[in-house]
């Protein structure tokens, strides 16, 4: 499965940056030759039409026009940078700060070095390329999770995948049988979305109680995802939503306003982890999904004091990324 899929993803990425990075439009015959040049006439058509409209229900904006100014019956394709990037975004200074941790902690080398050999082919073969064209992909927030690749892969092949998976408050994982529709981020976790075969219905997996090794469990295109599926929307459905259990932090005066926003009481002027007065009591009474990575983008100034899982969550990330026993100790509002 592994080679099948990092094939397809491979030729994905390289028509993708093929098409964003050119100057003009390209035509077909150029990409067959240049992607596609091991395949017949009959596979490359239909392997190509596949292709398109894969990015195209990722959301790249395929444009279709003429390719020799000469002819108007050579058709061409290109992704505009301009209609594929994101408008500007203007963040409050908090926000920013969230953003620009998560950009220096979660980096993804494996497209970078990608891209950067895509482009380099494809300037040898002589096309007019623009690079700076890419520039509109940094920088980007990566998945964390070890299975993140594995189940992204499947969704691009269709292929069904076998792995274990432990829920919450199970001694034991089980081994579950899954055909992704696809992989989503809700309330701050990376979600695969699918058909459970063993229960015949829709299910979503969260990826970080995945355990061990995940398994090809049929053939590439082996099963068809329905047309009405919107992974998102699922996620939201049947994902675990906010917890019952409140959540207490201590927070720095001025500091975390998305979390204040959040809070159902604020208490000023209490103790906090460096003896100081300088923070106040936050009691969050349905505390959101995914409050532990929340957490730990405010850095040092936030401390968890309940629930106790949920501090375990941050020391164990923290630990995760290299931190010292000691920083990772205040940080998650005591020892760990």
């Amino acid at each position: 499965m592994t080679a099948m899929t990092s094939e397809k993803s491979e030729r994905l990425l390289n028509l993708l940056i093929m098409l964003l990075v050119q100057r003009q439009y390209v035509g077909k015959e150029r990409i067959r030759r240049l992607l596609y040049a091991d395949s017949t006439p009959d596979a490359f058509e239909k392997m190509f039409e596949r292709d398109k409209e894969e990015l195209r229900s990722l959301g790249v904006p395929i444009e279709v026009g003429t390719a020799d100014k000469y002819f108007d019956d050579e058709v061409g394709y290109r992704v505009l940078p301009d209609s594929f990037a994101l408008p500007a975004i203007e963040l409050r200074p908090d926000e920013a700060a969230v953003v620009g941790l998560a950009t220096r902690v979660w980096e993804h080398a494996t497209l970078a070095k990608a891209t950067t050999e895509a482009v380099r082919k494809l300037a040898a073969a002589g096309l007019d390329v623009d690079p700076s064209a890419l520039d509109i992909a940094q920088p980007r927030l990566a998945a964390d999770e070890p299975a993140f690749e594995v189940f992204w892969q499947a969704v691009c092949e269709r292929v069904p995948l076998r792995f274990d998976y432990r829920r919450p408050g199970e001694q034991q994982a089980t081994t579950r049988h899954l055909q992704p529709w696809g992989v989503t981020r809700y309330g701050g976790r990376w979600y695969a979305v699918g058909h459970d075969t063993d229960r015949d219905g829709e299910r979503v997996f969260r990826l970080s109680r995945v355990e061990g090794k995940v398994h090809a469990d049929g053939p590439a295109g082996s099963y068809e995802v329905p047309d009405s599926v919107d992974p998102r929307e699922v996620a939201r459905r049947l994902a675990p939503g906010r917890s019952s259990e409140p959540a207490v932090l201590l927070v720095r005066s001025g500091a975390a306003w998305p979390l204040r926003r959040a809070a159902d009481e604020v208490h000023p002027g209490v103790a906090g982890p460096d003896g100081s007065t300088d923070w106040d009591r936050l009691v969050l009474t349905s505390r959101p999904v995914g409050l532990a990575e929340e957490v730990l983008g405010f850095g040092a100034d936030v401390v968890v004091v309940e629930p106790v899982g949920v501090r375990a969550e941050v020391v164990e990330r923290l630990r995760g990324l290299g931190a010292a026993p000691a920083s990772t100790g205040e940080l998650a509002g005591g020892r760990p």
